[in-house]
């Protein structure tokens, strides 16, 4: 019986299309099923062309299965309903049950720290919800849409974010935390590239590719730091396509802690504590392992993001 696969980008769904129907010619048969979901955060983000790229994408290429998924909708989930409700603020957490939930979403949004800290919030939301589908609807893989070029940038920022311990995690192809394999199939392809072949195609495709708008900020504290590292790899990916490639390849070198299932994850982006299992056997505080735990549900990221001081952990 072939396998469902998760997709969650219009470029990727539009190859393995391609490559299906080659399968259905040669066998009469294929050997997976893809599932493209688009995870809508348009409520709490300027990201409305997503929905309507979409259906366009779907009318042109009908044999997958479509489906989109409100960002708001992690609440639906009892698991993340509880981490959530321990973030909100104080003031938020005796929102009625009726409220609707993208203004809890957009409430929760709010109460974060920095530009950069909602963004991170929103990504790690849209993974959640990424995986959940997938798990949910008995798919077998989750297959990622980033060039090349946006995993460097992913790279450098998650790391400026704090999560560099969980690159190996992130932009690696395998099995993963999330309990999935995950996959970049477009790993090796120049953003540059992508957009290239879509305008040399027949017909050309350049009308089926939503280009992110770069915000012009009016001053440097509201630029969050996905946007910097975008911008940086914007310029270099003209003239120095190389040192892009480098860095995705540089961070494909490295190895993921040995973890297993006995080892906490941190509540809210479920990536391994290993920085907390690291201080246990280090002996730093002659804390125990329970103790360190209790104390830090989140990992070091994920804190970041949600500050104590911002009365946003219990």
């Amino acid at each position: 019986m072939p396998g469902k696969w998760t997709s969650i980008n219009p470029p990727e769904a539009i190859r393995l299309y391609h490559h299906l129907g080659v399968q259905q010619e040669k066998t009469g048969r294929t050997g997976f099923d893809l599932h493209v979901v688009h995870v809508d955060t348009s409520d709490v983000e300027d990201n409305t062309a997503g929905a309507a790229l979409m259906h366009v994408v779907q009318k042109r290429f009908p044999r997958h299965i479509y489906s989109s998924i409100l960002l708001s909708d992690v609440y639906d989930s009892e698991e993340a309903l509880s981490v959530l409700n321990m973030q909100e603020p104080e003031t938020n957490k005796a929102i009625e049950e009726h409220t609707a939930l993208h203004d809890r979403l957009s409430a929760l949004l709010a109460s974060l720290p920095s530009a950069t800290s909602r963004v991170d919030m929103i990504q790690i939301l849209r993974t959640r919800l990424a995986v959940r589908f997938a798990k949910l609807n008995g798919c077998e893989a989750i297959l990622w849409g980033e060039s090349t070029t946006r995993l460097a940038e992913r790279t450098l920022a998650e790391t400026a974010k704090g999560r560099g311990f969980a690159l190996p995690w992130n932009t690696a192809d395998g099995e993963s935390p999330h309990g999935l394999a995950i996959y970049y199939p477009m790993r090796d392809l120049l953003k540059k590239e992508l957009i290239a072949h879509a305008a040399h195609a027949q017909p050309p495709l350049t009308p089926l590719l939503w280009e992110e708008s770069r915000r012009v900020a009016v001053s440097t504290k509201n630029v969050t730091i996905d946007e910097l590292m975008a911008q940086y790899f914007e310029t270099v990916e003209k003239d120095y396509p190389s040192i892009v490639a480098n860095v995705v390849k540089t961070t494909g070198k490295l190895k993921a802690p040995v973890t297993s299932a006995d080892d906490a994850a941190c509540e809210l982006c479920h990536m391994p504590l290993v920085e907390r299992r690291f201080q246990v056997e280090q002996h730093c505080d002659g804390q125990s392992n329970d103790s360190i735990q209790a104390e830090a549900p989140l990992c070091y990221g994920c804190a970041r993001t949600m500050p104590e001081d911002t009365g946003l952990l219990p």
